[in-house]
């Protein structure tokens, strides 16, 4: 399919505008790309509640969840230039993460949250980083690795990151803007300058309203002992929305939910991998790479959503069985959303890459209906 770009944006434009005046947006932006070109950049609202600083071309804003994406894509680099496979072992490249029974988990399984690593027995800080790796070289599988699938809401980000230094000898953070940040110039960090500070917009968290879907899994987000309460508290610490707009906070390099940036970066980065990992005359993945993002590893009920998602290596795509499509009319599409409302997908079959931020939290960690329906109208 062929997006007309005048066309897109009549059908987005009213939507979008609907997302502030009925749907309680606060501040949001929005970009479409096709074939390497942006098609729309739209951006409105307030980068506060107080509506005292408008959201404009420059502002960036903390995506959440999004980040495992530009996680997942640095260490599948990472692997693409080491030629090491999918289906090798974990351990092989981190000999002490073969505790406890973790001898055989492959990559593949680790990075499509087949793994059981979700949560931690031990109590450790989320910003102490040599305390969660230990953690996790100590930690026995919640499930036989392979057998389910459940998201690794917090775990994830430090799996991906402990191996890419592993390999690579250096942080996710730092190999993120070596390979991806400079090179396609995008406004998108793990870890924040702290000059780039007075253009972030406020993250405020979600107002009170109806329970939000998938019902049990919210009850159980609030229920001590459950495996979806001990999966969204381990590692502790960073649990406020508050403390994420600390400047400190923004500074580190949280792989899993700290990433900071534009609609418009996080656009570009997936029309890269929308584009069979290629942008401009640069190539950045193989084509068999690309088939790793494309081809679902894990579909099914999920252990901790409780509802069916899918997974290939380090993307979410759309269950098999799911009633509403996250990642628009491709079978092969892939992406990550954040909490809230963040989202962003590459569809590889039309070339199409989908971003959307915002600052007003909604209760709900998979996209809700402010981006939804912009995937639907662009389909459309």
């Amino acid at each position: 399919m062929h997006l007309n770009p005048g066309e897109l944006r009549e059908r987005l434009d009213p939507l979008f505008r609907e997302n502030f005046e009925k749907l309680g947006e606060l501040g949001a932006a929005v970009s479409i790309w096709q074939d390497g070109k942006a098609l729309v950049d739209r951006y409105g609202g307030f980068r506060d509640t107080r509506r005292e600083h408008p959201w404009t071309t420059d502002t960036i804003v903390l995506v959440w969840s999004a980040t495992k994406g530009m996680g997942s894509a640095c260490m599948l680099h990472v692997l693409q230039e080491n030629k090491i496979d999918i289906d090798r072992c974990v351990a092989e490249f981190w000999p002490e993460f073969a505790q406890a029974g973790k001898d055989k988990i492959t990559l593949a399984q680790l990075l499509s949250h087949q793994a059981g690593l979700c949560a931690l027995d031990q109590p450790v800080d989320v910003l102490d980083y040599a305390a969660v790796i230990g953690s996790l070289e100590a930690q026995r599988p919640l499930w036989p690795p392979g057998t389910a699938h459940g998201y690794h809401a917090r775990t994830f980000g430090f799996l991906l990151d402990e191996i890419v230094r592993r390999i690579a000898g250096k942080p996710l953070a730092a190999y993120w803007r070596q390979i991806f940040g400079e090179p396609l110039k995008l406004d998108l960090w793990i870890g924040l300058p702290e000059k780039e500070n007075p253009r972030v917009a406020t993250m405020y968290p979600a107002k009170a309203g109806r329970a939000p879907e998938p019902r049990q899994f919210y009850v159980d987000l609030t229920t001590p002992g459950t495996l979806a309460r001990k999966t969204f508290t381990s590692p502790h610490g960073l649990h406020a929305v508050s403390a994420m707009n600390d400047i400190s906070v923004r500074a580190l390099p949280v792989v899993s939910f700290g990433g900071i940036g534009s609609a418009a970066a996080l656009a570009r980065f997936y029309c890269m991998l929308a584009n069979g990992g290629k942008f401009d005359d640069r190539v950045f993945f193989s084509e068999k790479t690309i088939e790793w993002m494309t081809t679902t590893l894990a579909d099914g009920t999920d252990r901790v959503f409780q509802i069916p998602t899918a997974f290939s290596a380090g993307f979410m795509k759309d269950a098999g069985t799911a009633k509403r499509k996250i990642f628009g009319r491709s079978p092969n599409a892939f992406g990550h959303p954040g909490a809230g409302g963040s989202h962003a997908f590459a569809d590889s079959e039309n070339k199409i890459a989908f971003a959307y931020v915002m600052n007003q939290m909604e209760q709900s960690l998979l996209p809700n209906e402010k981006s939804l329906r912009l995937v639907d109208a662009m389909y459309r």
